[in-house]
């Protein structure tokens, strides 16, 4: 749900300009709004739950998320919808890292945690090509209103089974929650993530973009400032980085997040501007893209039992890579069978198998205490990937269409789209180099052990320095 609504409005959003009466360049702020408070929040959001208990977290965030789709659904003016899209925002930033810190505290290390883990992070991957289908369907057969409403039957199954399944057992020796940390490190990721959508809107030389940047760096240096030296409890613990799964895991999902989010916006517009598919019929053509990432899921889990992390990762990362070369290659005489269904399906495998290894690698010997913040780190390290990936290949993309010999509209259109995949395929490289000399070979731990659970001197932790009684990175 968290991820299909990133995308879900995408296709609906000219009926809700026409029909709440949006003006000109505020139509953004539909899908803005969303980014700014998700991304923003995620690290709080991460933590947060494993201060107040996971159940209470999740039947919080499961509330408020079903409560801001209702308000959406009825806003009247561009205002009100708005601020219900920041609001689904909020409760996201909460039940993204929450839903996989349950995932790994119900699951001991090994097989069964790498299959659990397998299965959310497919969910994941597939969530905006499915929103973006979806919202198709729905703004074709119903109404733009629906791509909020879709949200309720899920939230509404979410709570029934939340109650019973979770527990609020206190996995955090935290005794209060870093406030001074928590604002100063939203309003770093905040400021990141506006001046990442002002720069892709307006250029990167204005204004907006220049003092968002340099408030993210003050904020951003401040905070890391307060969590070495002033704070008593840290909200983060750069402790962590220390362990090279996860320090990698981070680093990769950046480049996945900017080449999956970059990639199916100027996919989508493909389909629409060039090759002019209907909204429904444009949403239909992701079916292969769904279909081909659930299948790479399920592949990883078996691939990496067998040759390890780093090479399910790094060949994940090349087919990612191979597939955008392909869409690049597009033009405005391509077909959906001879054009666009074979890098569908070779990105899509890609995504799926790296997706799948990298949520495995970052999560592997996380103590208890910390899945909250492991889980909000690797969900905001994507999230910023994304903004940053959407707002680089954005410009590169307007400088393409500018810098065309082609006379027609749809001519300068093909060629600034075909620079973009040209940038995602470099995005998907760059990771698949990274992946092949730092990630370990394999994540998998001894059998019968969980690491930075089970040991007692993994887990004693120094709160102000991140000291561990084992900080040398998982085999």
């Amino acid at each position: 749900m968290v991820v299909l609504d990133v995308s879900v409005v995408n296709v609906a959003l000219p009926s809700m300009a026409s029909d709440l009466g949006f003006a000109p360049g505020s139509l953004s702020w539909v899908v803005n709004a969303y980014t700014l408070a998700f991304g923003g929040l995620l690290l709080l959001g991460g933590r947060f739950a494993d201060f107040v208990g996971h159940r209470t977290a999740m039947l919080l965030g499961l509330t408020v998320f079903g409560l801001a789709s209702v308000a959406g659904g009825l806003a009247q003016n561009p205002g009100q919808l708005i601020a219900a899209r920041a609001g689904q925002g909020l409760a996201g930033a909460l039940l993204a890292p929450l839903s996989l810190a349950v995932i790994m505290l119900a699951f001991p290390e090994g097989k069964e945690r790498s299959r659990a883990v397998g299965t959310w992070a497919m969910v994941a991957a597939a969530g905006s090509a499915l929103g973006v289908l979806l919202g198709g369907l729905l703004t074709e057969w119903l109404s733009w209103r629906w791509v909020l409403y879709v949200n309720l039957p899920i939230v509404a199954v979410g709570l029934l089974l939340a109650g019973p399944s979770l527990t609020n057992g206190r996995t955090t020796r935290l005794r209060r929650l870093d406030l001074v940390g928590a604002v100063l490190v939203t309003t770093s990721v905040t400021a990141l993530v506006n001046g990442l959508i002002r720069a892709g809107e307006h250029g990167w030389g204005t204004s907006g973009a220049l003092l968002s940047f340099a408030v993210a760096v003050l904020a951003g240096g401040a905070f890391a400032g307060w969590e070495l030296r002033a704070a008593a409890e840290p909200l983060v613990r750069f402790g962590v980085f220390r362990a090279r799964s996860v320090w990698v895991a981070n680093l990769v999902v950046v480049f996945i997040g900017a080449a999956t989010v970059a990639g199916f916006y100027f996919a989508s517009l493909f389909l629409q501007n060039v090759l002019h598919y209907s909204p429904l019929k444009a949403g239909a053509a992701f079916v292969p893209f769904c279909l081909g990432t659930i299948a790479g899921s399920l592949l990883s889990g078996r691939l990496t039992t067998r040759f390890g992390v780093r090479a399910v990762l790094t060949a994940g990362l090349t087919l990612g890579a191979a597939g955008m070369l392909l869409f690049g290659r597009m033009g405005a005489d391509s077909t959906f069978l001879g054009g666009f269904l074979l890098p569908s399906l070779v990105a899509s495998v890609g995504v799926g198998l790296c997706m799948v290894a990298n949520t495995s690698l970052a999560t592997t010997g996380a103590a208890a205490h910390e899945a909250g913040l492991i889980s909000g780190l690797i969900n905001a390290a994507r999230q910023i990937g994304g903004s940053l990936g959407l707002a680089v290949l954005t410009t590169v993309a307007a400088s393409g269409n500018s810098s065309s010999g082609a006379d027609d509209t749809v001519g300068r259109l093909v060629n600034g789209y075909s620079h973009a995949f040209f940038v995602t395929a470099g995005f998907c490289a760059v990771a698949a180099v990274v992946a092949a000399l730092f990630a370990p070979g394999t994540p998998k731990a001894p059998a019968g052990r969980r690491p930075g659970i089970d040991d007692p001197a993994r887990n004693a932790v120094d709160a102000r320095t991140g000291a561990t009684g084992d900080t040398a990175a998982p085999a």
